[in-house]
């Protein structure tokens, strides 16, 4: 069966019979095969969608040029970020750069605590947009800390964090909280001590993995005063406002909440293979 329209442009009248049936909606049947115009005109057709969509995902990337947009990874090394980690994995070396992409790799290394990749810079207000890559044969979490703070003495990074969690994706856009004397989950609001599940999360959400297309996923995280929220692959998956919670004195007595660092992470004892690219921020 074909649309009308489709249908007429495509074969002639006489080509065309018209099925009625009484009560259900008009529809049409091509009865002949296409000629070598139509189908050329096909090829054509097909050829100006994938046009129409590959540069509608172009248009989507930033340059260190666009507008308000700053680039936060060259491509070829960790300038503008640092490791962050205790002492006893200093010399791990799970975060590199390959492939002009930032590839985090603690696949057959699972005794380790927090290693993050924290940028020198800080940020308040801000849109951060990036692209994840993840993989199904890998069991590891990881987020992306935002307004936050590493103690060297302690060993510890306070502040809120965006989940990714490829084992199981619908978490991914929830804010877990790593700031000490918090330790739970923002959002969606649930009691300390308990966990959230996958009846909390929006089912409309998209993820991909490595194998699938387009392999990549758009992670878009805004966060304004105490006001936050995430979309992954252009469905929101999390919309929260902090007041009472990023500013209150927990937070205030860390300095995060409202003020810190961008990190990403590899969760302590896991074994993870990540990878991230295009990542751009605007400060607001």
């Amino acid at each position: 069966m074909a649309n009308k329209k489709l249908v007429d442009a495509l074969w002639s009248k006489t080509e065309v019979i018209v099925l009625t049936k009484p009560g259900k909606a008009t529809q049409f049947e091509a009865v002949t095969p296409p000629s070598k115009v139509r189908y050329n005109w096909i090829l054509s057709a097909c050829f100006i969608a994938a046009l129409v969509s590959v540069t509608g995902c172009a248009s989507q990337k930033f340059s260190a040029n666009s507008k308000g947009w700053k680039s936060l990874f060259n491509g070829k090394n960790l300038s503008g970020w640092i490791i962050k980690c205790k002492s006893g994995d200093k010399d791990k070396k799970f975060w590199r750069v390959e492939g002009k992409t930032i590839l985090a790799d603690s696949i057959g290394r699972k005794k380790h605590d927090y290693v993050w990749l924290v940028t020198r810079q800080e940020y308040s207000d801000f849109i951060l947009r990036l692209r994840f890559q993840a993989y199904r044969k890998s069991p590891g979490n990881s987020g992306v800390q935002i307004r936050s703070r590493y103690d060297d003495e302690a060993g510890w990074l306070d502040g809120p964090q965006i989940d990714i969690n490829p084992p199981g994706p619908w978490r991914t856009g929830m804010i877990w909280d790593e700031t000490r004397g918090v330790k739970h989950w923002l959002y969606p609001k649930v009691p300390k001590g308990k966990w959230v599940d996958k009846s909390m999360a929006n089912p409309e959400l998209v993820f991909y993995y490595s194998g699938d297309w387009p392999g990549w996923n758009d992670l878009e995280i805004r966060a304004v005063g105490t006001r936050l929220s995430a979309s992954l692959n252009g469905v929101k998956v999390m919309e929260y406002d902090g007041q009472g919670v990023l500013n209150d004195d927990i937070h205030k007595g860390r300095n995060v909440g409202l003020n810190g660092h961008i990190a990403l992470q590899i969760h302590t004892n896991d074994e993870l293979k990540i990878r991230f690219k295009d990542i751009y921020i605007k400060e607001l």
